[in-house]
C-alpha cells in the first residue's frame, strides 16, 4: 500500500500522530503521519558506528529545520502488511501454544476438539477408518494433551489464589492474558485480507512543497489490481497558504452534487477547482503565522529535550536485516543512501514527546488568543446543529484546541507487551548531507492493550528530490489548469449563496431541502425551503 505525505507537514503549520489530534487542520489542509515502529537495525559498518550518538542528532536536527526553508518535490508511498501475524505463528507453533477458543475455561476441550476433526479429515483424505491402528500412536496422543491440559488449566486456576502452585510454563504463557492470544481463525483471517485487500492495494501521493510562495500541491492516489478487477482514484489538491485557500478538484465531486443537491449542475464544474477558503472571516488576524511559528517551536523543544542515546548512524546494508522485511521497491530506494540517521525512542517516551508538543503548542496559542479557548456552553449534538455559530471557522477552530487540551491532560495507559516496543524513524542523506528520504514503520492499534491487530504494520517511505519545471504538478489534468485562478475554479462562498436561492424558488432535490431545513445559517437568512 502507498500513501499521503508525512515529512511535508513537519514543514507546514501542524502535526498528528496516531494519538494527536489534527491542530490547525482548517488552517493549512495539509496531512500528516507520524511515528513509525520497528525492530532494531543491525549495526554492520564500523565506520558508521562511530560517529557519536550526539553528532547524529544535531546533524538531523539541522537537515530537518533547514528543509523547513526549500522547496522540494516529494513521493510518498504506503504499504501495509499482515503477513507477519501468520508467518510468526507458522514459525512458533513447536514452541508458543496458540489460543483455540473464546474463553480460557473451554481452550482444552476446543483444542482436543479441533485436534480429532483433523485427524478424521486426513483418515478420510486417505480411504481409513479413524479408529483403525494406523491412527492409534496420533489418538494416544491427543487424548493426553488433553488430560495435560486440563490439569495444568486447574493448577494455573488454582495458582491465581495460592502462589505455591505451580504451573508448566509453556500454559503459564497461554493461560495469562488468554483473550489477547492470537487463535487459528486469526491466522485465516489475516492471510485472507492480506491476499484480497492488502496487497492489491496501493496509495501514494506526490507534490512540491514551496514555503517562500507559500504553496503546496498533492496529488493522492488509490489503486486495487486484483487478477479480475483494475480501478483506481485520485484527487488533487492545491494549497494557498498565503490566502487561506485550498482547492480540491472539483470534477469528483460533482456527480454527487448533482445526485443529492444540485440537479441544475450539468457540466458547470467539469474541469474545474473547488476553492474552500479556509477563514470565514471570523477568525483572529495573523492566526495562521502564529501556528506556523507554535508548531515548529513545540516541534524544536521536544527534539532538544529527546535524550542523545535515541539517535545513531546505521549502515544502509543493514536495512536488509529488518524484520519483517522491507517492501522491496522501499528498500531498493534507501539502500544507496551515504548516510542513515536513527532514531529510536521506547513507545512510552514516544506518548510523552507527544504530549509535551501538544502542551507547548495550546500554550503558545492559547496566550496570543486567550478567545479561541474560552469554554464553550455545553450543548447538545441536536443544539449544535442548530447553532449559526457552530460551523464558523472560529468555532471549528475552538473545538480542535479543546480536542487537544483533551488529550493533553488524557492519561494514557498500554499494555505491557506495548510499552515494550519502540519507535523507529530512518532518515536517509546522501553524500552532500541532503535529506533524501524518511522512513517509518509502526505497527497499526499499539495504543489498546488487547491488540488484535498483532503483526499488521505500514511502511511508509517518503523521498524528496529538486522540484523540475519539466514535470507538472499535476500529470493527470489539463495544462491549462495546473494552477486555479478565477476563470478555472468554483468559490464555494460564492456557489452557496447561489444554490440557496434557487432552493428558495422552490427547486432542489428532496434530499437537498431536508439538509437546508436541518442548517441554521439556512433557516436564519431564507427560512425554511418547501
Amino acid at each position: 500500500m502507498k500513501t499521503v505525505p508525512h515529512t511535508i507537514a513537519q514543514r507546514l503549520p501542524f502535526k498528528t500522530t496516531n494519538n494527536l489530534l489534527v491542530t490547525s487542520a482548517f488552517l493549512t489542509g495539509a496531512l500528516l503521519l507520524t511515528g513509525c515502529q520497528s525492530t532494531s537495525l543491525g549495526q554492520s559498518n564500523t565506520a558508521a558506528v562511530k560517529q557519536a550518538p550526539s553528532i547524529a542528532k544535531k546533524t538531523l536536527e539541522t537537515a530537518l529545520q533547514k528543509q523547513r526553508r526549500q522547496s522540494f518535490s516529494y513521493h510518498s508511498n504506503l504499504e501495509i502488511g499482515n503477513n507477519q501475524q501468520f508467518t510468526d505463528a507458522d514459525t512458533n507453533t513447536s514452541t508458543e501454544k496458540m489460543a483455540a477458543s473464546d474463553y480460557v475455561d473451554e481452550h482444552c476441550e476446543e483444542a482436543h476438539d479441533q485436534a480429532y476433526a483433523a485427524l478424521i479429515l486426513q483418515a478420510e483424505q486417505q480411504n481409513k477408518d479413524i479408529l483403525a491402528m494406523d491412527y492409534d500412536t496420533k489418538r494416544d496422543s491427543i487424548r493426553q494433551s488433553y488430560f495435560e491440559c486440563v490439569d495444568a488449566y486447574h493448577a494455573w486456576d488454582d495458582h491465581q489464589y495460592d502462589s505455591d502452585v505451580k504451573v508448566a510454563p509453556d500454559y503459564q504463557a497461554l493461560f495469562d492474558n488468554y483473550e489477547d492470544k492470537q487463535r487459528p481463525l486469526d491466522r485465516k483471517k489475516a492471510q485472507l485480507l492480506d491476499e484480497y485487500l492488502l496487497k492489491p492495494l496501493s496509495i501514494d501521493s506526490q507534490g512540491i512543497y514551496q514555503p517562500m510562495a507559500g504553496k503546496a500541491t498533492m496529488l493522492a492516489s488509490a489503486q486495487y489490481q486484483a487478477r479480475n478487477h483494475h480501478s483506481s482514484i485520485n484527487q488533487p489538491i492545491y494549497m494557498d497558504f498565503k490566502n487561506g485557500d485550498i482547492y480540491l478538484w472539483a470534477d469528483n465531486f460533482a456527480i454527487l452534487n448533482s445526485e443529492l443537491l444540485d440537479d441544475k449542475l450539468g457540466t458547470k464544474w467539469q474541469n474545474k477547482w473547488l476553492k474552500i477558503a479556509i477563514d470565514d472571516g471570523t477568525l483572529p488576524k495573523g492566526i495562521g503565522g502564529e501556528v506556523i511559528k507554535s508548531h515548529f517551536a513545540a516541534l524544536d523543544a521536544t527534539y532538544d529535550a529527546a535524550p542523545v542515546s535515541q539517535f545513531n548512524y546505521v549502515a544502509p546494508d543493514s536495512l536488509a536485516s529488518l524484520s519483517p522485511k522491507l517492501p522491496a521497491h522501499q528498500l531498493s530506494a534507501m539502500l544507496p543512501s551515504d548516510q542513515i540517521i536513527r532514531r529510536v525512542q521506547r513507545f512510552e517516551d514516544y506518548q510523552t514527546s507527544q504530549q509535551k508538543y501538544m502542551q507547548i503548542f495550546y500554550d503558545r496559542i492559547s496566550e496570543k488568543y486567550p478567545e479561541l479557548v474560552q469554554e464553550p456552553e455545553p450543548m447538545t449534538a441536536f443544539e449544535s446543529i442548530q447553532n449559526p455559530k457552530a460551523f464558523t471557522s472560529k468555532s471549528i477552530v475552538q473545538k480542535i484546541l479543546a480536542m487537544i487540551k483533551g488529550q493533553m491532560n488524557e492519561e494514557t495507559t498500554t499494555g505491557e507487551a506495548v510499552a515494550n516496543t519502540e519507535v523507529q524513524e530512518l532518515y536517509g542523506f546522501d553524500k552532500r548531507g541532503q535529506l533524501k528520504w524518511e522512513h517509518l514503520r509502526r505497527q497499526l492499534d499499539n495504543t489498546s492493550e488487547a491488540n488484535n491487530d498483532k503483526g499488521m504494520r505500514i511502511d511508509v517511505l517518503q523521498q524528496y528530490s529538486a522540484i523540475s519545471n519539466k514535470d507538472l504538478m499535476f500529470p493527470n489534468l489539463p495544462s491549462n489548469v495546473q494552477s486555479p485562478n478565477a476563470s478555472n475554479s468554483i468559490d464555494l462562498r460564492k456557489y452557496a449563496p447561489e444554490l440557496l436561492q434557487y432552493y428558495q424558488d422552490g427547486n432542489g432535490t428532496a434530499v437537498g431541502k431536508m439538509v437546508f431545513n436541518m442548517l441554521p445559517m439556512v433557516r436564519e437568512r431564507i427560512g425554511s425551503v418547501e
